[in-house]
């Protein structure tokens, strides 16, 4: 654990560093079929799951990104997660991820947390790009990172495997707007 992680406040939630205690939220999230249907990651036990809680710390440690896990103010409800990856600090970009628990669509929740991630990841980590790659069967990601301003550059076809099947991902970027 990081003593000086973070933490990111909204009207309505919390973002804070992942914990031990939320092994069985990540679980939850990480193998539901609705959420891993799009998701590079799934688990099919908390055993497993340990690895995940691993990675969002690793990054932290190899200082490769950030992820948080959003939850209500008073800490009580788990929501899902968001947060950067994939950190070139070269060429001062990051991948941009997020899931909810399925219960939580719609809800406006990525509509706020996401504009926070993405201005932690300008001032903060001193981006100048955030990309988000996502397949191009996946219309509600599609559209959620097209309200947040982010803008469609190209599809990659039939750049992956997945379930012996070839995927295409659609390419999306934000820039920093202060450069």
């Amino acid at each position: 654990m990081s003593s000086n992680f973070q933490k990111i406040e909204t009207e309505r939630f919390t973002l804070r560093q992942f914990t031990e205690d939320d092994l069985e939220n990540v679980f939850k999230g990480l193998s539901h079929p609705d959420i891993i249907k799009y998701y590079g990651i799934s688990f099919n036990s908390l055993e497993a799951t340990k690895e995940q809680i691993t990675w969002f710390s690793d990054l932290e440690k190899n200082e490769t990104g950030i992820w948080w896990a959003v939850c209500s103010k008073d800490g009580n409800v788990f929501y899902g997660a968001g947060g950067l990856n994939d950190l070139d600090k070269d060429n001062k970009k990051a991948e941009i991820g997020f899931w909810l628990l399925p219960e939580f669509w719609g809800k406006g929740i990525m509509k706020e947390v996401m504009p926070l991630i993405c201005e932690y990841g300008f001032k903060e980590l001193g981006l100048h790009r955030i990309e988000g790659f996502v397949e191009s069967e996946n219309k509600n990601c599609q559209k959620g990172l097209a309200k947040l301003a982010f803008n469609l550059e190209g599809t990659m076809k039939d750049c992956e495997i997945k379930n012996g099947v070839f995927i295409s991902l659609d390419i999306y970027a934000m820039i920093n707007p202060e450069g």
